[in-house]
């Protein structure tokens, strides 16, 4: 499978609160998701956005969620903080320019229902967003707490980098990593004890699992290379 993100990476979108970001920092996230859609009850203003980053300079990449926005919505979260990835719930050509006029990598979702959906270019992204295709009753985008079958994954040949999303929680993040092959991974409602609000507890549990999933997979790699193994015994 071509175009994996090395290393095993997590991100936390939705982070709205002292509480969440905090904890995602402490437990090791690697990117850290603002929402700015009003209707999603992760939304933040870029003020607030900027006062939560501001609690730990550096630390994870920050990344902003955008729906079809233009270029004043990212302009106006951009002049509050600096913002490492632009998130994009927009068509191809148009997440492109945004990207090129903003200077920054953008990571495109891309909505899963079946081996068709599965992208054979990356027009327009850095990075894709794997996640569920969402219902034709939802009101946002996204993965909507949803999940697809994981297994579509393990034989496609990605045209990027990507990153698995959509209906991912501490109790099922280690399948999923090990029957898609994901070597990245995006959570939001999967680690909140109500809607919109995050639990501290529920990502550093996230994180723990994500993590062990890719160790297991790594000393599983480290003993098929073994002298022994190789040589049959």
């Amino acid at each position: 499978m071509h175009g994996q993100i090395k290393d095993g990476r997590i991100k936390v979108c939705g982070i709205n609160s002292e509480a969440a970001f905090d904890a995602a920092v402490a437990a090791g996230a690697d990117w850290i998701g603002f929402v700015f859609f009003p209707p999603s009850p992760r939304f933040v203003t870029p003020a607030r956005a900027a006062a939560l980053s501001a609690r730990q300079p550096g630390g994870p990449l920050r990344a902003g969620l955008f729906v079809d926005p233009d270029e004043t919505m990212i302009e106006a979260a951009l002049a509050a903080l600096p913002l490492d990835i632009l998130q994009l719930y927009a068509a191809p050509e148009r997440a492109a320019a945004l990207g090129q006029h903003f200077r920054r990598p953008v990571w495109r979702a891309i909505g899963v229902a079946d081996r068709s959906d599965l992208p054979s270019d990356a027009t327009g992204a850095d990075v894709l967003l794997i996640e569920p295709k969402a219902p034709p009753e939802a009101t946002r985008p996204g993965g909507n707490a949803l999940r697809f079958d994981w297994s579509l994954l393990a034989d496609w040949t990605a045209p990027a980098p990507w990153v698995l999303a959509g209906g991912l929680n501490p109790e099922n993040v280690g399948a999923a990593i090990a029957t898609s092959g994901a070597t990245a991974v995006d959570v939001s409602s999967g680690v909140e004890r109500t809607s919109g609000v995050k639990d501290p507890a529920l990502i550093r549990a996230f994180i723990e699992a994500a993590r062990a999933a890719w160790r297991s997979q790594n000393d599983e790699e480290a003993a098929r290379l073994r002298p022994e193994a190789v040589r049959g015994g």
